[in-house]
């Protein structure tokens, strides 16, 4: 947000659409990633669970940063946005302690209890635990948070009961369905006409989101310590930018926060970007091979995913990567 709003400001535009695109800019898409991140069980990784954390607090912040969006727009004070944060930082508070209580105490007896229920069929149970996560998901919403946050608070509790694995594997053909939908919504988004007479200009500015998210985000890692590898598969993992945009854009061009051309670039560019995960997903591999190449990297045989490949690192020095375990990127 602050580097939006300062190149706004050089460049001769409003430092407000600056920091809205900055705010915009900021967000990740959680639905995207921790499908592809499952796909090639890094979940667990390391840069999985850097990921994973990032993702959540960014989810946490959605109702922060639909305070902000009267403020940058004028049509509400500082003292009145400041209070409206407040209040969202509160009700963020008191909605994940109650989550908290209710996952040590109702939600393992609801669970047994669908369980027994559905003792001769499964689609009891697998309805029970998707009207479950929507129930939150629904309530989140209400409170001023995101969809998004309550899902995944929901998806947090069950896997605190014995039963965590038993719910995924039911539940796992419907999730394929709701992602498959998610991917048409995006790309009913998108207006055909504006994409094809700015087509050039979009490319360039996804090209620009993801080279410059991917470079932010691994500094920021970086500097906790964290080594390159990890880093820059954050970086990488979280270049793109959120579904939640798609809520921003429509709040801020309701507001007058911004107009015309700069509402459907922004439009486009974060359709185009998150169209584009699944082929940064896939350059990953390829990324860790030129890491060690270069010497970036540290060898890990346990994360590279090769198989009897032999690496040359330089003319006299050979490394043999023999995995046997499952491929992770």
């Amino acid at each position: 947000m602050f580097l939006c709003g300062i190149s706004a400001t050089l460049c001769g535009g409003k430092t407000k659409e600056g920091v809205f695109v900055g705010v915009l800019l900021s967000m990740s898409s959680t639905a995207v990633v921790l499908k592809f991140l499952m796909e090639k069980n890094s979940i667990n990784a390391l840069h999985g669970q850097v990921t994973v954390g990032i993702l959540v607090l960014q989810d946490c912040a959605v109702g922060l940063l639909f305070a902000l969006l009267p403020i940058l727009s004028g049509a509400s004070g500082l003292l009145h946005g400041v209070a409206s944060m407040t209040k969202s930082l509160v009700l963020l508070i008191s909605f994940l302690g109650i989550l908290s209580i209710l996952s040590r105490t109702c939600v393992p007896w609801f669970l047994k209890l669908m369980i027994s229920l559905s003792s001769q069929t499964n689609e009891l149970y697998q309805l029970a635990a998707v009207a479950f996560c929507l129930l939150f998901a629904w309530c989140s919403d209400k409170l001023g948070l995101s969809l998004e946050l309550g899902s995944f608070a929901a998806g947090v509790m069950i896997s605190t009961t014995d039963l965590a694995q038993h719910t995924l594997e039911q539940i796992e053909p419907i999730r394929n369905l709701f992602a498959a939908l998610f991917l048409a919504s995006i790309g009913m988004l998108i207006n055909v006409h504006f994409l094809w007479n700015h087509v050039d200009i979009l490319l360039a500015a996804v090209i620009l989101v993801i080279t410059i998210k991917t470079f932010i985000v691994s500094i920021v890692v970086k500097g906790f310590g964290y080594n390159n590898k990890t880093s820059l598969l954050v970086g990488m993992s979280l270049a793109q930018i959120g579904e939640f945009a798609f809520v921003l854009l429509s709040r801020a061009s309701s507001i007058h926060l911004i107009e015309g051309k700069l509402y459907l670039l922004l439009l486009g560019t974060t359709a185009l970007s998150l169209v584009t995960t699944p082929l940064l997903f896939k350059m990953i591999p390829a990324v860790v091979h030129l890491g060690v190449l270069l010497r970036w990297f540290s060898v890990d045989s346990n994360q590279l995913g090769l198989k009897g490949e032999v690496l040359r690192i330089d003319s006299g020095k050979r490394i043999n990567l023999i995995i046997q375990g499952p491929h992770d990127s």
